[in-house]
């Protein structure tokens, strides 16, 4: 007999006995087992943070941003006459390591006057087409192969800029925009290369007042900026020829020395004269004869300058 039988046959005993034992009530079902609670789901806490502002994101201070880099064809520079450093030796190579020399030696204080400025170079010419711009191409890049010295080409022709086009270059901005946007950082500008130790400076957007913007102080600071911001660096400005233009007048008299360029037997003496004097401001003028075909030398400074 099981527990149940036994209980209820224990009632019916008490009952007959007289006992108040109440009517017999089915017993309450238990409770239904409550559903399994399903474990919460873990909450992941994902915290919003706002971007980084853009002048926080350098990881060097503004002044030492690194320049953009681009890689000159050097194939095609050689190409068009100009001096690539790997060549095989060349009586243009040789040229221009004498046309550097005397220029390299005011630089260094050994002569007897160190100019004021000295490692900035303005190379120009009487008239268009002497061979001024491909001369300050080649004397960049041959002072770029120097040991002790960085070399920036500053493209300063600014009303008919070709420097870095003959290179294979073409960008927006340069030189103009530094002085016509204060905001615009001299790094945001330049232009690392392929070339060891050669960065270039493009000309930047036109101006209708170009002359005016290289004769104003935000210019004078620019230039004291890059002559004494890296004590090594030699800086070579390619700027129009100064009987048709006026900007190379202003910058000759900021500027440590002058590379006058003319063309051999072609450029008219007085043409020359002139231009010697509208540069006497410069402490150091010095004279290079180009596309010389004489007696002496097949090209002595003679390289062909389209």
């Amino acid at each position: 007999m099981n527990t149940i039988e036994q209980a209820a046959k224990r009632l019916e005993e008490l009952r007959r006995a007289g006992v108040d034992v109440g009517q017999p009530t089915a017993a309450a079902p238990p409770p239904p087992s409550a559903p399994p609670q399903e474990a919460p789901a873990p909450v992941v806490t994902v915290k919003a943070t706002a971007p980084e502002p853009e002048s926080r994101r350098v990881d060097a201070p503004d002044e030492e941003r690194r320049s953009r880099s681009i890689d000159l064809n050097l194939l095609h520079m050689e190409r068009c006459g100009l001096l690539v450093p790997g060549a095989p030796r060349s009586q243009l190579e040789e040229e221009f390591r004498i046309v550097k020399r005397p220029l390299l030696e005011n630089i260094r204080g050994q002569t007897a006057i160190r100019p004021k400025r000295a490692n900035i170079i303005m190379v120009t010419s009487a008239l268009p087409g002497e061979g001024k711009t491909q001369t300050a191409i080649n004397l960049a890049v041959s002072i770029a192969m120097e040991l002790d010295h960085t070399v920036l080409l500053v493209e300063a022709d600014v009303i008919r800029p070709s420097a870095l086009e003959r290179m294979g270059v073409s960008v927006p901005r340069g030189l103009l925009d530094l002085l016509t946007h204060p905001e615009t950082e001299l790094s945001d500008v330049l232009l690392k290369t392929n070339i060891p130790k050669l960065t270039l400076l493009p000309a930047g957007h036109s101006n209708s007042r170009s002359t005016e913007l290289l004769a104003s102080a935000a210019m004078d600071a620019l230039l004291e900026e890059l002559a004494t911001k890296y004590p090594d660096r030699v800086i070579i400005f390619d700027t129009p020829p100064l009987l048709p233009s006026t900007e190379s007048r202003v910058l000759a008299s900021s500027i440590g020395q002058v590379l006058m360029v003319v063309e051999a037997g072609k450029t008219p003496l007085n043409a020359v004269k002139q231009a010697f004097a509208t540069v006497e401001s410069c402490p150091v003028v010095m004279s290079m004869l180009n596309k010389y075909t004489g007696p002496k030398g097949n090209r002595a400074y003679g390289y062909y300058a389209p």
